[in-house]
């Protein structure tokens, strides 16, 4: 392989690299006050093993501690009585909404 074609290649994937590792950060997370608040007004419900709910979790970050969560795995009874029947689901003033939502959605809903 030529010396030129080598470094065209090299660079082309450092771009590659450097893409998904932006892509793959999340974005902002939450602030703490907004994630206690969005807890104190609302309950989640998620699953291990799903990828959304994964996507949810992230956009809180570390302050995903702060919500009202029920994990269906592990609790099945509790969303079996809730009449969950997909994840991420947020009940928030008694209405279901489901899949994931973004924090502005949220704090709109929730009224934080």
């Amino acid at each position: 392989m030529k010396k030129g074609n080598l470094m065209t290649l090299l660079i082309i994937l450092a771009v590659i690299i450097l893409a998904f590792w932006i892509l793959r950060k999340p974005s902002s997370q939450v602030d703490e006050q907004t994630a206690i608040c969005i807890g104190q007004n609302s309950e989640l419900y998620i699953k291990l093993g799903c990828s959304a709910c994964r996507v949810q979790e992230e956009m809180f970050g570390n302050n995903f501690k702060y919500l009202n969560s029920t994990d269906c795995f592990y609790d099945v009874e509790k969303c079996i009585n809730a009449g969950i029947t997909a994840t991420p689901t947020w009940i928030i003033n008694g209405e279901k909404i489901v899949g994931v939502q973004s924090i502005e959605k949220l704090k709109e809903l929730t009224g934080c």
